[in-house]
């Protein structure tokens, strides 16, 4: 358009930024050229994919608010424009278009937003490590619920969310603190509501892995001593499984023995009632046929003491066999994890340092030693009642609590070596003060870190993994993740990763818009920090006048607006220094 053309007005301001960015990455370019084998009427099915994720960018509650909030969305064209479209569709074809994708069009769609994404995640992460020297992931298992009464949604299930049993799904999250950015979205996977976190520690960081194309050295010496650990049990082991097979065959040939003298002596005293009934015989208490009774009655309760030896021979047996069985999956796993790790480690031309931060859910004694194993540096809580219930009882009257928060107190013991864990863990138990209530809970590390040094600042840096907390309801309250706008398999799937784009784009956005627009409201654009909810939620909602240029636009917010004489200057480019392939392996220089 050229520069004399009147301003129009949009009811959706910030979107008409974020569609210009959308332009500059090829984010709308990549989409538009998506094959999906479904019919173009007005609206191709291309465009109602990206119509799907700007309602999801501007925090629409239902996908009905497309077309019937107070200010439709497939009402301004303004939007369109900026995202590069004529105008949009009703939301009912939307939701068609959603319905109607195959598996292989979802992942195609996933693909541009992971081909998007990359050079960020790149960059973010050599820059990381050229800051701090290591990365920091935080994983988590988040519940998205539905109607407890619904019969709509597929792939649902029952499971524990926000501290209550629904019906819905979980997702399993994995964010990169990032010096930009504060925190990117590395990964999200959605699963049935039953899904449990203890089962999502290694596919959650293998995704991760995958994705930033990195990963620390694999500690294979350490895997070695556990296999050796594990090889001098097992003749002790078959030992004990002899010996259950032996007391086993024992004790079925003494039934077997008593059984013999039991029908013996049935047949005893069946032929003793004949002669008596026939010779019409008294039953005296000490006659031949009352001792013969005696005896059998004698026989028959040995039998079922024999019996009952045979079931306790049974079980120990079958309790030998299954530690055997375990014992030799066990050895059969770390023989494939000791193979694969040690060709990792021939692989990996550039190993780094990372720390993984993880809640209770996750840290079992497997997952625990899996991501020591893999070379991370380790910050969790102990899973259950694993190791917390042990703890209180090494406290007494003379341990020395240590003040770490405003009410939070901790006592740490370093370098334990546990009976049930193959290495040495630094160990914390926390006691927090609510009222007159106290309650405990334990901590775990394993890495350089000397945590049990300064406690406070290893409650703190455990506690920094708020960060991945706070973006679960940034999804939830800001993107409305706890609204499920379809009930397609594609369009739950879609939402889910589109929402977690979408948190990261803005934030992209934030720095893209800094380069130009010093009179944006205060606090938008320090990506850090930027204030997301606002932007999303009050800024994407707004009034604002839209002049184009030849390349780009000036959005200047309307008077009746909160941000009433702010103005963005849009460029339709950006000069990106992407993360070239070889600098993955010079980061350190």
């Amino acid at each position: 358009m050229s520069e004399n053309e009147k301003p129009q007005l949009t009811h959706h301001a910030m979107l008409i930024p974020w569609g210009q960015f959308a332009q500059c990455l090829g984010l709308t370019e990549q989409i538009s050229a998506i094959p999906i084998k479904q019919k173009t009427v007005e609206h191709s099915p291309q465009a109602k994919i990206l119509e799907f994720l700007v309602a999801n960018l501007a925090g629409l509650g239902h996908l009905k608010e497309i077309s019937l909030a107070a200010h439709p969305l497939d009402q301004d064209n303004v939007v369109a424009q900026a995202w590069g479209q004529t105008s949009w569709a009703d939301y009912s074809g939307v939701s068609r278009t959603l319905a109607s994708l195959t598996s292989q069009e979802t992942e195609n769609i996933l693909s541009v937003l992971a081909s998007i994404s990359q050079p960020f995640i790149d960059k973010e992460a050599i820059l990381a490590l050229r800051q701090e020297g290591r990365l920091i992931l935080d994983g988590d298992l988040s519940g998205r619920p539905v109607s407890d009464t619904s019969h709509t949604y597929p792939e649902v299930a029952f499971g524990h969310m926000d501290d209550q049993v629904h019906l819905g799904y979980q997702a399993a999250l994995v964010s990169l603190q990032s010096p930009t950015y504060g925190r990117l979205w590395l990964s999200v996977t959605q699963h049935p509501g039953d899904t449990v976190s203890c089962t999502e520690a290694e596919p959650m960081i293998r995704r991760s892995e995958a994705i930033l194309g990195l990963h620390p050295t694999r500690r294979v010496d350490m895997l070695r001593k556990r296999l050796e650990v594990l090889t001098g049990c097992q003749s002790s082991l078959q030992e004990a499984l002899e010996k259950a097979k032996e007391s086993l065959e024992v004790a079925r040939h003494s039934l077997e023995d008593v059984i013999q003298q039991v029908i013996q002596w049935e047949q005893y005293v069946q032929e003793t009632e004949r002669i008596y009934q026939e010779q019409q015989r008294l039953v005296r208490p000490h006659s031949k046929l009352a001792q013969n009774r005696t005896r059998l009655v004698c026989y028959q309760k040995r039998q079922k003491r024999r019996e009952a030896l045979v079931s306790q021979a049974e079980r120990r047996l079958k309790r030998q066999q299954n530690e055997w069985q375990t014992w030799q999956n066990e050895m059969d796993l770390l023989r494939q994890r000791l193979d694969q790790f040690e060709q990792d480690n021939r692989t990996n031309t550039t190993p780094i340092q990372a720390i993984f931060r993880l809640d209770a859910g996750f840290g079992t004694v497997e997952n625990m030693a899996l991501l020591i194993e893999m070379g991370y540096e380790v910050y969790s809580k102990p899973h259950g009642n694993w190791l917390t219930g042990r703890l209180i009882y090494w406290v007494n009257e003379q341990s020395q609590w240590e003040r770490v928060g405003q009410n939070a107190e901790m006592i740490a013991w370093p370098a334990m070596k546990l009976p049930d864990f193959p290495y040495k863990l630094d160990i914390a138990l926390e006691r927090f003060h609510a009222g007159e209530k106290v309650r405990l809970g334990g901590l775990i590390h394993f890495g350089q870190d000397p945590v049990t040094a300064n406690l406070t600042t290893w409650f703190e840096c455990y506690n920094q993994r708020q960060t991945i907390e706070a973006g679960n309801k940034e999804e939830k309250q800001v993107f409305e993740l706890h609204h499920l706008k379809v009930r397609s398999r594609s369009g739950i799937l879609l939402q889910e990763h589109f929402v977690a784009f979408a948190a990261n784009f803005v934030r992209w956005a934030t720095l893209w818009l800094l380069e130009d627009c010093a009179n944006a409201p205060e606090g938008w654009l320090d990506p850090a920090h930027l204030h997301l909810k606002e932007q999303v939620k009050v800024g994407a909602q707004s009034l604002a006048w839209v002049s184009w240029f030849e390349q780009g636009c000036l959005l200047r917010f309307e008077d009746h607006s909160v941000f009433a004489g702010r103005s963005l200057k849009v460029k339709k480019q950006w000069s990106f220094q992407l993360a070239l392939p070889f600098a993955k392996s010079c980061f350190f220089s």
